[in-house]
């Protein structure tokens, strides 16, 4: 019987070298399933996939054509727009709903009613982190290079909503009675990257009783070669504090002043101090200011941090440590014995997003489906936020759903080679849309998918 290496002709098809498919025969007369590498897929499933993927990737050119950093606000609610008109293919209607903070684009809702109430929800973002002017300056835009594709959201997260089209279109095709009974729920961010809580509450709103499970397409993490879901996250506090001293002239009153910059580098010290590996418990540094001249003593200083942790009792016991700071400081003025004030405030909060039976059991599920394909497949504990640390606890949740990349948040590009910008791996997109697509139909029918 006729096979094929659906691998090389994938790299060929890219270098514009492959012819397409001759017909549906082409393929159809070998009974074996396809082989990419070590990966095995039902034979017809990747013929789809490899067929849909140049498409794909022309829907992923055109999004990360449109500049949708989180402040550029016209930018996000065009990719809206256009990711809208991307799914209406697929029977899905939009909702476009304004975020509580204005100067962001709106959040995208996308649905799909199915003859039954049950629902799967699959999440992504629109925004991105890139400035236009930056995307400029370092001429960072689409640009395929062997099997890699470079540009703003490739990687973080417009690839991750391609999946999603492959998935889905995929269903439609070799499962149309389970596509037609679920009700599909796409969700999309227009401010992940700065954390908008507004967007938990819409996806919340949504979910119900019925909601099967909340499913991420955030990039997937590889340890070597092999692919990382991800179970659970880091949650993430940040804090400002700020330090009242007493100002006095440098030269002629120095003994009256309280610094308020001595106290916040004793009070960072004491904050860096708090970081506990062991624990997975982690502070950091990141703004500080102070003074006004260099002839006076400081009389206000502050600092920014964040702190991050897996669990929630360590993530509650290192907000107390921080909270436990406010008060008089060790630095007094030498007349008059004033001492420094220090105030801790929290600025914004993310609770953790710890193991649970819920997400351990979606993972197993993806796991199962992978060892039928010859492919490992291991969870992973990230230390990043998404939007799966606002759902976890309402319905269950699996993150790391994306095709596999690199370089997140990275623009910049060295001569040597040394400095990459954000890429995504064309090869990872077929394999990952076939186990996604698969392990989505064993969860909502305890099935495989129909060969036609």
């Amino acid at each position: 019987p006729k096979t094929r290496r659906l691998e090389s002709l994938r790299y060929e098809r890219q270098l514009g070298d492959a012819p397409a498919w001759n017909s549906p025969s082409d393929l159809t007369e070998a009974p074996e399933p396809a082989n990419l590498g070590a990966v095995t897929i039902p034979l017809q499933l990747a013929q789809f996939l490899e067929q849909q993927l140049p498409s794909a990737l022309d829907l992923l050119r055109q999004m990360v054509e449109i500049n949708s950093y989180t402040g550029n606000r016209d930018g996000v609610n065009q990719l809206g727009r256009f990711t809208a008109e991307c799914f209406a293919g697929l029977g899905f209607a939009a909702e476009h709903v304004p975020s509580t903070n204005l100067e962001w684009g709106d959040h995208l809702v996308l649905i799909r009613r199915g003859r039954s109430p049950r629902t799967v929800a699959l999440v992504s973002h629109l925004d991105t982190v890139f400035p236009a002017e930056e995307e400029i300056r370092n001429n960072f835009h689409w640009r395929p290079e062997g099997g890699r594709i470079y540009g703003p959201g490739t990687h973080d997260i417009k690839g991750g909503t391609v999946m999603m089209h492959l998935v889905l279109a995929a269903l439609r095709s070799f499962s149309p009675e389970t596509f037609e009974e679920i009700t599909w729920l796409l969700l999309l961010n227009s401010s992940e990257e700065v954390l908008s809580k507004d967007f938990g509450e819409v996806c919340l709103s949504r979910f119900d009783r019925d909601t099967v499970a909340a499913l991420v397409f955030e990039s997937e993490g590889r340890r070597g070669d092999v692919p990382r879901l991800v179970v659970a996250r880091k949650g993430r506090a940040t804090y400002r504090i700020t330090v009242s001293g007493r100002a006095a002239h440098a030269g002629t009153s120095h003994r009256r002043g309280a610094n308020a910059i001595v106290q916040l580098a004793q009070t960072i010290e004491q904050v860096a101090s708090l970081t506990d590996h062991s624990r997975a418990l982690t502070f950091n540094v990141g703004r500080l200011a102070g003074g006004v001249a260099v002839n006076r003593v400081p009389h206000e200083a502050f600092a920014e941090f964040e702190m991050r942790a897996f669990s929630p009792e360590i993530y509650e016991s290192g907000r107390a440590a921080m909270l436990g700071l406010n008060g008089p400081g060790q630095i007094r003025s030498l007349e008059g014995d004033y001492p420094c004030a220090v105030r801790v405030e929290v600025l914004s909060e993310s609770c953790p997003w710890p193991r649970n039976p819920g997400t351990d059991r979606l993972f197993a599920l993806w796991q199962q489906v992978a060892a039928g394909m010859g492919l490992a497949v291991e969870s992973e504990e990230r230390g990043g936020l998404s939007d799966g640390n606002m759902l976890w606890h309402a319905v269950p949740t699996l993150d790391g759903l994306g095709p596999y990349g690199d370089n997140d948040h990275c623009s910049e590009r060295s001569a040597d080679g040394s400095k990459l910008p954000e890429y995504v791996e064309v090869s990872s997109f077929v394999p990952k849309a076939a186990l996604n697509a698969m392990a989505v139909l064993e969860l909502v029918q305890g099935g495989v998918i129909n060969a036609r």
